[in-house]
């Protein structure tokens, strides 16, 4: 019956129902962490703005649309989870998180990014990962302490020049988009320890050896006639991988006959959070 009454109040907006899905929030959270993941929240409470201590949010995986101005109260937040909601367009109150370092973004339907994202000066991870971006949004390319970047599974075409301004960014995760060649702008990042741009269109790779502080790239399930020459020490996760030069050219012929179309049917895999993060931690 709790369930029940649970499922049909979430479907009334109020600030006096949505209170009703979070509970008690009276006091602070001992460990300043807040996790309203999955309460089928249509709205935020403004009841849970009120920790100005707080450090991490979890909003993830709820039916947000919106978030309320008080948010920009929580002075000390630094990590904001807003992934698997209804969100067309970043909440302005997020912008003005200054001291926000993780935003979590991915699974909503966010088709561009506000100016004022950049005075999120502060952010180092940021993802925006399933969402609807046909163009990459260059407003990130004023993140300059931004280190780890997921824009996978969107509908980008190309790469900024700009983005080698991010002197500090270290992996960026690009899989599933329409990238036809390789991103001549990642050429010249030589700061860069992962590079991901699985299930995407590129035919042909370039010579990254130069690339000093790569340690992986992944290429899979492009339609590519070779593998991208690394430097030693890096990993290569793609089609001859493992292979020589001289390999790679015996079997080169059967590699023109891949198309785009049969490498799209290989479906997406979501990766997880956790498992990412854990990798990059290792570097």
């Amino acid at each position: 019956m709790g369930n029940a009454v649970r499922g049909i109040v979430a479907f009334i907006p109020s600030e006096r129902c949505q209170r009703f899905m979070v509970g008690d929030l009276k006091e602070m959270p001992p460990d300043r962490t807040l996790d309203l993941s999955g309460r089928q929240l249509r709205r935020l409470p403004v009841a849970a703005c009120v920790f100005d201590e707080l450090v991490k949010l979890y909003l993830s995986d709820n039916s947000l649309s919106s978030l309320p101005a008080e948010l920009q109260g929580l002075r000390r937040l630094q990590l904001l989870a807003l992934d698997f909601n209804c969100l067309e367009e970043l909440p302005p109150a997020v912008c003005r998180l200054s001291q926000l370092s993780i935003l979590y973004l991915g699974n909503n339907r966010l088709h561009c990014l506000p100016r004022e994202l950049r005075d999120l000066r502060e952010l180092t991870t940021l993802w925006l990962e399933t969402n609807c971006f046909t163009e990459f949004p260059e407003v990130i390319c004023e993140l300059t302490n931004l280190k780890t970047l997921h824009l996978g599974y969107n509908l980008i075409r190309s790469l900024p020049s700009g983005l080698k301004q991010l002197q500090e960014l270290r992996s960026i995760w690009l899989a599933g988009n329409l990238l036809t060649e390789f991103p001549p702008v990642l050429m010249e990042m030589h700061f860069l320890a992962i590079i991901d741009v699985d299930r995407n269109r590129i035919r042909c790779f370039p010579n990254l050896s130069h690339l000093n502080g790569l340690k992986l790239i992944i290429y899979d399930h492009n339609p590519c006639v070779n593998a991208p020459v690394v430097g030693e020490g890096a990993r290569r996760v793609g089609r001859w991988a493992d292979s020589t030069d001289d390999e790679q050219e015996e079997d080169g012929t059967k590699a023109g006959g891949e198309t785009a179309d049969e490498a799209a049917e290989v479906q997406p895999e979501e990766k997880q959070k956790d498992q990412e993060q854990e990798g990059e931690l290792q570097l």
